[in-house]
C-alpha cells in the first residue's frame, strides 16, 4: 500500500478518535453537572435540617427559661 492509500484510513481513525474523545468529555461534563446538582440538593437539605434543629433548640431553651422563671416567681411569692 502506498501512502496515499493509507490517508483515508488514517483520516477515518483520527475522526473516530476525536468523536470518542468528544463523547467522553461530554459524558464527564454531564456527570459533573449531575454531581454538582446532587451536592447542592444535599446542602439545601442540610441547611433546612440545621434551621429545623436551631428552631427546636430555641423552643427547648425558651421552655427551660420559662420553667426557671416560673420557679423563681414561685420562690419569690413564697418568700412574701
Amino acid at each position: 500500500m502506498t501512502n496515499t492509500n493509507l490517508r483515508p484510513l488514517l483520516d477515518s481513525m483520527e475522526s473516530s478518535l476525536k468523536l470518542r474523545c468528544q463523547a467522553s468529555a461530554e459524558k464527564r461534563a454531564r456527570e459533573a453537572e449531575k454531581e454538582q446538582k446532587e451536592f447542592k440538593e444535599k446542602l439545601m437539605r442540610a441547611a433546612a435540617g440545621k434551621t429545623e434543629l436551631d428552631g427546636a433548640a430555641s423552643r427547648v431553651k425558651g421552655k427551660s427559661d420559662a420553667v426557671q422563671r416560673d420557679q423563681l416567681t414561685c420562690l419569690m411569692m413564697a418568700g412574701f
